[in-house]
């Protein structure tokens, strides 16, 4: 007989379940309903089927391969009038899966690999050499120009096409004195892509902070806040890692804990919940997201000091998910760009509608992902912007690729490079390089 599908550890909540009236409201925000057209691929279809595995249904693999397609964007969480918190389903779902549900050896061995790599920064320092070496021999366009790779291993090709060309590995200090009065002191997270893929908009964040009047830690010792592991259900290795970074940062006693990756900031702000039921934790855990803010939002909470110079170009901002649709955070953004002389904003088309990055979706579902992120693309191209601006690295390195395959290449930025340009007065083309 058929074990059910789900066990007693935090399944997803019958009650919220209940929540869902099936009105609809969700179907055209969700981007694989939008792509496929699909019941069961979309919010309230992958809720009919929560509900018919907390009633005893078996986990089959048809079931597991609608949760797998699930983005985890949030749109529908945005769209949806009823309140559904479908961001806490999912999560509790994925990880009765991760759990309960076999996988074949070959997406076990891909799984293992990306959680071996991605969350641990000093291996991905590790890769930043060799990751330079093969950019520079010019032997990544050939590959992704023969499209022998995306034939043979698609999610090996995904992750080859989005990588970025990487910057010089600029490194924040532990301690950033603010520059004129002090404001306050702030914690910053360096994150893991972010800080060896990306690390100039850690440095911008450092600069801009001091640049309004913050004293600016960062801890050295800090590792993954977990939210890769969150979001793909792998529980206890994402309470490991968010009990890691809260030791780490604690100590410092700051009056805010910055943030500036969209998916990571979305986690840090649900750690109360994530280690409510750890005894050791549950109290620090939850004072430690409270003081969470992305870098958006605490700059758009003060009055700015920093004098911003003109930036005479034109910009395309891209929401990510997480920022906009798990954190509400969709003004503050446009408002600092706003707020730069000479600076013209333009809307994207579609602006609700996930990229296909996703966390690891755009590697372990390379296919959907493509296809958004080329839809997304598309809508980037049309605004004729000189620059595509977001707030996530996964975001940056999904539309940038798409955008090259597409034969319309456009710089990209992270909103808070931007705004270090226009503070430190540095000309346009140091942001369209």
């Amino acid at each position: 007989m058929s074990q059910p599908a789900f066990d007693a550890h935090r399944p997803p909540s019958a009650q919220r379940l209940a929540d869902c009236v099936h009105c609809g409201f969700c179907l055209p925000t969700c981007p694989t309903y939008v792509l496929w057209g699909q019941e069961m691929d979309s919010p309230r279809g992958r809720i009919y089927l929560m509900g018919a595995a907390l009633e005893g249904a078996p986990l089959t693999q048809t079931m597991v391969g609608h949760f797998d397609a699930c983005l985890g964007c949030m749109a529908c969480v945005t769209a949806c009038p009823s309140g559904v918190r479908y961001d806490e389903l999912i999560e509790a779902t994925r990880a009765q899966v991760e759990r309960r549900h076999e996988r074949s050896r070959g997406q076990r061995l891909l799984r293992e690999a990306i959680f071996a790599t991605f969350p641990y920064p000093k291996r991905l320092r590790a890769l930043r050499g060799p990751l330079r070496a093969y950019q520079a021999s010019g032997l990544g366009r050939r590959i992704r120009h023969s499209g022998v790779l995306a034939r043979l291993a698609p999610s090996l090709a995904a992750m080859e096409a989005a990588a970025p060309t990487l910057e010089r590995a600029e490194r924040v200090p532990e301690i950033t004195a603010p520059v004129g009065p002090r404001r306050g002191v702030v914690a910053m997270v360096l994150g893991c892509v972010q800080r060896e893929f990306f690390p100039g908009v850690n440095a911008a964040t450092a600069r801009v902070l001091a640049a309004e009047g913050y004293a600016v830690l960062a801890p050295r010792g800090q590792g993954c806040c977990g939210a890769l592991s969150v979001h793909s259900g792998r529980e206890e290795e994402a309470l490991n890692f968010a009990r890691q970074l809260i030791d780490a940062l604690e100590p410092a006693a700051a009056d805010h804990i910055v943030i500036n990756a969209a998916g990571c900031g979305s986690t840090l702000k649900e750690y109360g919940v994530l280690l409510a039921d750890d005894p050791a934790y549950a109290e620090r855990a939850a004072a430690f997201a409270a003081k969470v803010v992305d870098i958006a939002e605490i700059l758009t909470l003060i009055e700015p000091v920093a004098t911003r110079h003109p930036l005479p170009l034109s910009v395309a901002y891209h929401d990510a998910c997480h920022l906009a649709h798990a954190q509400g955070v969709r003004s503050q953004p446009r408002d600092l760009l706003r707020a730069i002389p000479g600076l013209e904003l333009r809307e994207i088309a579609e602006a609700e509608l996930c990229c296909g990055s996703a966390g690891t979706y755009s590697i372990l579902n390379p296919e959907p992902a493509r296809e958004l992120g080329d839809r997304k693309a598309g809508h980037v191209a049309t605004t004729g912007a000189q620059l595509l601006v977001t707030a996530n690295p996964g975001c940056m390195m999904q539309v940038a690729a798409a955008l090259e395959r597409a034969g319309t290449p456009i710089a990209t930025a992270h909103t808070i490079q931007v705004l270090d340009a226009s503070i430190r007065g540095l000309p346009v083309s140091s942001l369209l390089a």
